[in-house]
């Protein structure tokens, strides 16, 4: 993942990876171990899935009643868990769509699913009076592109919106969306 996301799918050869293996170039020995290099692809973003929704699994079930401290612990969890994936994020963004089925496990089994986790949680907080938003699915939308946008962009082109640490942009997140979501119970501390 990481040659491909360096040098984009198609011009990383096998031999290419087979070097970056340790294995000797021309050889075929990759070969031995996946039959293509859209299965080595497939296999990189299948470990990708399980690894990210293994390591935010329950994280909605352990958030304080308090918006403000749930939302540091989203903003924290995103941009933490975000850090070391530039490689995919590159792949995903530049080579993907000519993927689609790639593309739709890593949606379907990734990014939709947070996108409901966060709607679903505005929901819970509204019912439990403790925000008002007008609509949890596009708020949580924004929310959660507005936060991704920080590590997408480091990816992308080695900066960072405004050019501001990751601490400064994960504050000035939360205090964003704790006026975007009305907090109704006096909470903001």
């Amino acid at each position: 993942m990481a040659l491909f996301g360096e040098r984009g799918y198609s011009a990383t050869s096998i031999a290419d990876i087979q070097l970056a293996c340790g294995l000797t170039a021309g050889s075929g020995a990759l070969y031995k171990h996946f039959p293509s290099k859209l299965a080595l692809l497939a296999e990189g973003v299948h470990r990708y899935v399980a690894s990210v929704e293994k390591s935010r699994a329950g994280l909605m079930e352990i958030l304080p009643d308090d918006p403000r401290q749930a939302l540091q612990m989203i903003a924290d969890a995103v941009v933490t868990a975000m850090a070391g994936d530039g490689p995919v994020i590159r792949v995903v963004l530049r080579d993907l769509e000519r993927f689609p089925n790639l593309l739709n496990e890593l949606w379907d089994g990734l990014l939709a699913a947070l996108y409901n986790e966060i709607a679903d949680w505005l929901r819970s907080q509204q019912a439990a009076g403790r925000i008002t938003v007008d609509d949890p699915q596009a708020t949580a939308a924004v929310l959660l592109a507005s936060l991704t946008y920080y590590r997408i962009l480091e990816a992308l082109i080695a900066r960072t919106p405004g050019n501001v640490d990751v601490r400064s942009f994960v504050v000035a997140w939360v205090d964003s969306a704790v006026a975007t979501l009305h907090l109704t119970t006096g909470e903001t501390s």
